[in-house]
C-alpha cells in the first residue's frame, strides 16, 4: 500500500525572497517612507540655498586655516556631520526596529507564522526589504547634494566622482549595520523604537566623546574610522576630522561593520524563529 510523502517544508532562501518581493512595495509607499523621505529633502534643500547663497555673493563661504571651503569641502562636511550621525541612524532605528514590531502592533504576525514557511525568512525578507528601501531614499538625496555643492568654487565634477563612490558605499554599510542591530532588538526586546534612539542619540555620543573601550560597542565609531581613509586629506574638511583622537583601521572597521551586520541579521532571525506572539486581545 503506497502512502503519499508529505511535501518538503518551504527552504530559507527562496521565501525570503518571496517575503522580500511582498514586503518592499509596501514599506516604500507606507507612512514611514513618506515622512522619512520630507527628512531626506533637508540636505537637498540645505545645499540648494547655499548654492544660492553663494552665487549672489561669493565670499559667503567661511575661512578655515586660511582656506576657503569650496563645493568638495562642503559635500564632505555635508556627508560626516549630518548623513552619517543623523540620517543613517535615523532610517536605521525607525525602520530596523520595526520590521517585526508593526507586524506585532497590527496583530497580523500571526498570520505569517501560521504559514508552513521559516519564521526567520520573514525577518531575512523584510531586512533585504529595507536596505533597498532606504538606498533608493538616500543615494539619489547625497547625488543631488553632490551636483549642486561640487562646482563652488572651480570644483570639477569629474574629479570629485570617486569620493562620492565612496561616500556611498560608506552610507550603505551605515545603512546595513544600523538595520542589522535593530531588527535585533526589535525582534527581541520591547519598546524597541525607544531603545533605538536613546542608543543613537545618548550612548553613541556620550561614548564617543571620552577615550577608552566603549566606544567600540558602537557602529559609529567603525564608520569613523573610514573617514580619513575616504576623505582627502588635502581639504579644509580635515580640520574636523582632529576632534576624533583615535580611529580604527580601514580593515577592522569593515570586518566590525561586516560583523554586526552579520551577527545582527543571525540574531533576528533566531529571535523571530523562537518568539511567542501571544496577541492581546
Amino acid at each position: 500500500m503506497s502512502t503519499m510523502s508529505a511535501p518538503p517544508p518551504p527552504k530559507l532562501i527562496p521565501t525570503s525572497i518571496r517575503i522580500f518581493d511582498l514586503s518592499l512595495a509596501q514599506m516604500l509607499w507606507s507612512r514611514r517612507s513618506v515622512f522619512l523621505a520630507l527628512l531626506i529633502t533637508v540636505p537637498v534643500t540645505l545645499a540648494a540655498l547655499i548654492r544660492f547663497a553663494v552665487a549672489v555673493e561669493p565670499a559667503a563661504l567661511p575661512l578655515i586655516n586660511g582656506q576657503r571651503l569650496n563645493g568638495a569641502a562642503l559635500f564632505g562636511l555635508m556627508i560626516w556631520f549630518l548623513y552619517m550621525p543623523f540620517i543613517i541612524p535615523v532610517l536605521g532605528v525607525f525602520y530596523g526596529t520595526s520590521l517585526i514590531a508593526d507586524e506585532v502592533d497590527d496583530k497580523t504576525i500571526t498570520y505569517l507564522f501560521v504559514r508552513p514557511i521559516p519564521r526567520g525568512a520573514v525577518l531575512i525578507g523584510k531586512y533585504l526589504a529595507y536596505v533597498v528601501c532606504t538606498t533608493l531614499l538616500v543615494l539619489p538625496s547625497v547625488v543631488l547634494v553632490y551636483f549642486l555643492f561640487v562646482p563652488i568654487g572651480g570644483g570639477s565634477i569629474g574629479a570629485a566622482f570617486p569620493a562620492l563612490v565612496t561616500d556611498l558605499g560608506l552610507l550603505a554599510l551605515g545603512l546595513v549595520s544600523y538595520g542589522a542591530l535593530f531588527a535585533w532588538i526589535g525582534a527581541r526586546l520591547k519598546r524597541p523604537l525607544v531603545i533605538g534612539l536613546v542608543f543613537i542619540f545618548g550612548w553613541e555620543p556620550a561614548v564617543l566623546l571620552f577615550p577608552g573601550y566603549l566606544k567600540r560597542a558602537t557602529i559609529a565609531y567603525y564608520l569613523q574610522g573610514l573617514v580619513p581613509h575616504a576623505m582627502p586629506q588635502d581639504s579644509a574638511v580635515s580640520v574636523f576630522l582632529q576632534m576624533f583622537q583615535e580611529f580604527p583601521s580601514a580593515p577592522v572597521s569593515l570586518a566590525a561593520l561586516a560583523g554586526v551586520t552579520l551577527v545582527g541579521v543571525w540574531l533576528a532571525a533566531r529571535a523571530t524563529e523562537t518568539r511567542e506572539c501571544v496577541l492581546e486581545q
